[in-house]
């Protein structure tokens, strides 16, 4: 199956002030905010039987086995999380974004290159599976057109950039001395990332520089149609992108969901879940 083609992005004029909320909230409950997942185990023993539209690849299904800190940071932030498995079924990501408030693309294995058009590099991850990584970048284009707020996470980010046709540097150390990939406890940081004045990310956060962890090979090389980047490492590396024209979308290379012991990256949490409930940010240039 091809890869979808990259979203076509209008982008619209968004009038700069001070942050105030949307007047008519879109839901006055907790928002449901749906966790888009890959981790996942595979399984060698067959689980199903030949049947009707089932897939070889279907007799043998993988278990999950995302880290519950996803949910536990959207429960913390004031949602209501939600497992969104990438199954591979298309046909359901929009009656099943209809649905949602919002959602986060977590991490997990790297995208096949093929989906934006590159070889693979030799270092390439063992789990890549392009069917799972269709039906993200589908869930990406559904709520890009919906304008659902959504955070990406690592993989996730780097999904959201080539959901919009933009590509990625396959395996950073081939090009940076810069540890991406830390060792110690994954809610201590790794290095800093300077964030770019007059983003959402440097609204939410309230500052010009955060500490972040890292567990990533891989990083945005072309940024796709509409993004911005707001946030580098030393070394250039491209560390979170944003789309200025929409109610709420971030991606962030790090694992904010792992942080939250930090204010400034809980606000990323409490950020989406508010935009969920229709209280969007409006920036100042300033910010």
């Amino acid at each position: 199956m091809a890869a979808p083609p990259a979203a076509p992005h209008a982008v619209r004029t968004m009038h700069r002030s001070r942050p105030r909320p949307v007047a008519v909230p879109r839901t006055a409950a907790p928002p449901l905010i749906g966790v888009v997942t890959h981790e996942l185990l595979a399984e060698s023993a067959p689980g199903w039987a030949m049947g009707p539209g089932r897939s070889e690849r279907d007799l043998a299904p993988a278990r999950l086995s995302m880290r519950l800190s996803y949910t536990q940071a959207i429960q913390e932030a004031g949602g209501i999380a939600v497992v969104l498995p990438a199954h591979g079924y298309i046909d359901d990501t929009g009656a099943l974004l209809d649905r949602l408030d919002g959602l986060i693309f977590s991490g997990g294995p790297d995208l096949d290159p093929a989906v934006y058009g590159q070889a693979r590099h030799p270092r390439l991850g063992p789990e890549v599976d392009r069917v799972s990584d269709e039906y993200e970048l589908a869930l990406l284009a559904g709520a890009g057109e919906r304008d659902l707020p959504m955070l990406g996470i690592c993989r996730g980010m780097q999904a959201l950039n080539v959901s919009r046709g933009g590509t990625l540097h396959q395996h950073l150390p081939d090009r940076s001395d810069l540890g991406h990939l830390q060792c110690h406890e994954p809610f201590a940081p790794a290095h800093t990332v300077d964030v770019g004045r007059g983003s959402l990310l440097r609204w939410l956060t309230g500052s010009d520089g955060l500490s972040v962890n890292s567990f990533h090979h891989q990083a945005a090389d072309r940024i796709g149609a509409g993004l911005e980047v707001c946030a580098r490492a030393p070394d250039g590396t491209v560390e979170a992108l944003w789309d200025p024209a929409a109610s709420f979308c971030l991606g962030v290379q790090w694992h904010a969901e792992l942080l939250t012991h930090r204010a400034e990256q809980a606000t990323l949490l409490r950020g989406l879940v508010d935009a969920a409930c229709g209280l969007a940010p409006q920036l100042s240039l300033a910010a």
